[in-house]
């Protein structure tokens, strides 16, 4: 009896962990969200964005990589140079490297991009 309780009770908690595990790892498409209709702005938006995710390694006196991320003028030309997108969409060497960020992170930068990165 004992046997077949501790089956079952396997059962039930492999079940849980693999429905668990794929809820966590299926974040969403970014191209399956509503559209942003409102101009997205660096002041509101943008900076809360790289203060969160990207300034402790790109900013200070020795960013990572030579990027200072911590001030309007150096996101914008690193977003009009490419390599700031780039990186946030790569998922096999994503910035920042904990992972990509989630697609209503990433919908704000593009959202960002197509409003001509407007500061306030």
């Amino acid at each position: 009896m004992h046997k077949h309780i501790f089956k079952i009770g396997v059962l039930i908690t492999a079940f849980g962990m693999q429905s668990c595990t794929t809820a966590i790892i299926d974040a969403g498409n970014k191209a399956t969200l509503p559209p942003l209709t409102r101009t997205v702005t660096y002041q509101t938006d943008i900076k809360p964005i790289m203060t969160n995710n990207c300034i402790t390694c790109h900013a200070g006196p020795a960013p990572s990589a030579g990027l200072d991320l911590s001030n309007y003028q150096n996101t914008r030309y690193a977003a009009e140079q490419g390599n700031l997108v780039s990186r946030m969409n790569n998922t096999t060497n994503p910035m920042p490297p904990n992972g990509v960020l989630s697609p209503e992170t990433l919908q704000i930068i593009d959202k960002w991009m197509t409003d001509n990165l407007p500061e306030n």
